[in-house]
């Protein structure tokens, strides 16, 4: 059976996630299309780098992506990093002829994103296919909404409601995540979480031509974290921690019209 073998680049939360996801997936879809293997992983902290090999059970850990770009034996490259550093990595894999799959934000700027969009569809022409990770596309009920309103037993599509709520990042005692700094993750809740829901809200109704919105940032600093792990929500920081401006948003709301008037 054909054989992929994987780069990925960022060994916290969401590299985790991935490499949970490449090792079940045949237990899911068998026969599978390909088997992954998990060839290297690479973290700009070295101890977590070798840490997250043995954890995920990668073959080999580096420090710098371009190993895993430069690699000839790597297939796959998941960019599991902050939102800043998406495009150079997803562009360099993309001209050296590794598949992407890359999360979500695409990127920081709009930039940025044009720019590996342009990659894609240069890459596209040989084969390579490059993704974003929006993992909620896959979530059977979703499925079979879009099934429905493909195949027209719904009806007219006239009205879309979402909400994503997160309650980790309400406590003021969550550390500074680089999620809550704008030079890096670009926008706070509007990158993190309501672009799950602005690309389910277009995946079942179509584009959007028209938006008025608002955004609030509630918690105006943060302690600072230590150390190369994103903690996330999962530890409390004293009241003595050093702390920093939180400059992205905590609340997006927003009002939309589709194209096809819904």
């Amino acid at each position: 059976m054909k054989k992929l073998n994987v780069g990925l680049v960022g060994a916290g939360f969401m590299g985790k996630a991935h490499s949970i996801g490449y090792s079940d997936m045949p237990k899911y879809f068998w026969p599978a299309p390909a088997v992954p293997v998990l060839k290297t992983i690479c973290d700009i902290v070295p101890e977590i780098a070798a840490d997250a090999k043995e954890r995920f059970g990668f073959e080999k850990c580096c420090t710098d992506w371009r190993d895993i770009v430069n690699d000839p034996e790597i297939d796959v490259v998941s960019i599991c990093t902050p939102n800043n550093v998406h495009a150079e990595i997803a562009i360099a894999a993309l001209n050296a002829g590794k598949h992407v799959l890359c999360e979500k934000p695409i990127a920081s700027t709009l930039e940025d994103a044009k720019a590996m969009a342009e990659a894609a569809k240069k890459a596209a022409q040989k084969g390579i296919i490059a993704m974003n990770a929006y993992q909620y596309r896959r979530v059977p009920a979703i499925d079979l909404a879009k099934k429905f309103i493909d195949e027209g037993s719904i009806g007219k599509i006239l009205n879309v409601r979402c909400t994503y709520l997160q309650s980790w990042s309400a406590d003021p005692a969550s550390p500074l995540s680089w999620r809550f700094q704008k030079d890096i993750a670009g926008a706070g809740t509007l990158g993190d979480i309501a672009s799950h829901v602005i690309d389910i809200a277009q995946y079942l109704a179509g584009d959007i031509e028209a938006v008025t919105g608002m955004m609030q940032t509630y918690i105006t600093e943060r302690p600072v974290q230590e150390g190369g792990t994103d903690l996330l929500g999962t530890v409390k920081l004293g009241a003595d921690a050093k702390r920093k401006a939180v400059d992205v948003d905590d609340e997006d709301s927003f009002l939309v019209k589709f194209k096809n008037g819904a």
